[in-house]
């Protein structure tokens, strides 16, 4: 899998949610490999945007597809200056449930001194993230070698999540919390998104 993730401040959020939505079924049509999109605006005004495509090969064309370039200026005319741009083919995706049914979409950035090591802590532990955390029903992890990375979680609802954060988790689940956040390095960027756009090919 390969995604690309984009951020920008919008300046007309209704017009940017016209644009995003309208993707799948304008230009979106005819984009070989695309597997599905998250995307919302935080509360601050910042667009998080999410595409999921089978290859890197598949974003690369689709990226040049004339219409493409067309419906990118006419969403980049309701951000506030330049989008920045994250993507990544080392992801790894975790579905427990189905990721367009999430009510709230948590974004993570941040930087970690162990890439290898955070890949793996991110994949374990499956069956017991499920019975502790049943509120989560997907995440998708986006690294860097150098140790940035990106994490999207997706919640039932923000509520279920807040309730499911204050949980006391089980030992091992504690462990492996406490060696990820050592892995840390620096602050960590969250971006919610209360009203997920999601869509799926």
């Amino acid at each position: 899998m390969f995604v690309q993730m984009f951020t920008g401040k919008v300046t007309d959020a209704g017009a940017v949610r016209d644009v995003l939505e309208g993707w799948p079924s304008g230009p979106g049509r005819d984009a070989r490999g695309w597997l599905g999109s998250t995307a919302g605006i935080t509360d601050d005004g910042q667009l998080v945007a999410l595409a999921r495509f089978e290859s890197a090969e598949a974003a690369r064309t689709n990226s040049e597809r004339p219409e493409q370039g067309q419906w990118w200026e006419s969403l980049a005319a309701n951000l506030d200056g330049e989008a920045s741009f994250f993507e990544s083919s080392d992801v790894d995706a975790d579905l427990v449930g189905d990721p367009d049914a999430a009510g709230f979409v948590q974004v993570m950035r941040g930087r970690v001194r162990d890439v290898a090591r955070a890949r793996q802590l991110a994949t374990e532990g499956t069956g017991a993230w499920a019975r502790h955390r049943p509120d989560i029903l997907a995440s998708l992890m986006l690294t860097h070698d150098d140790g940035e990375y990106v994490m999207a979680i997706y919640f039932t609802s923000e509520a279920e999540a807040r309730i499911g954060e204050r949980k006391e988790p089980p030992e091992e689940l504690a462990a492996q919390i406490e060696e990820m956040n050592a892995l840390d390095v620096g602050e960590v960027t969250f971006l919610d998104l209360r009203d997920p756009w999601l869509s799926s090919s």
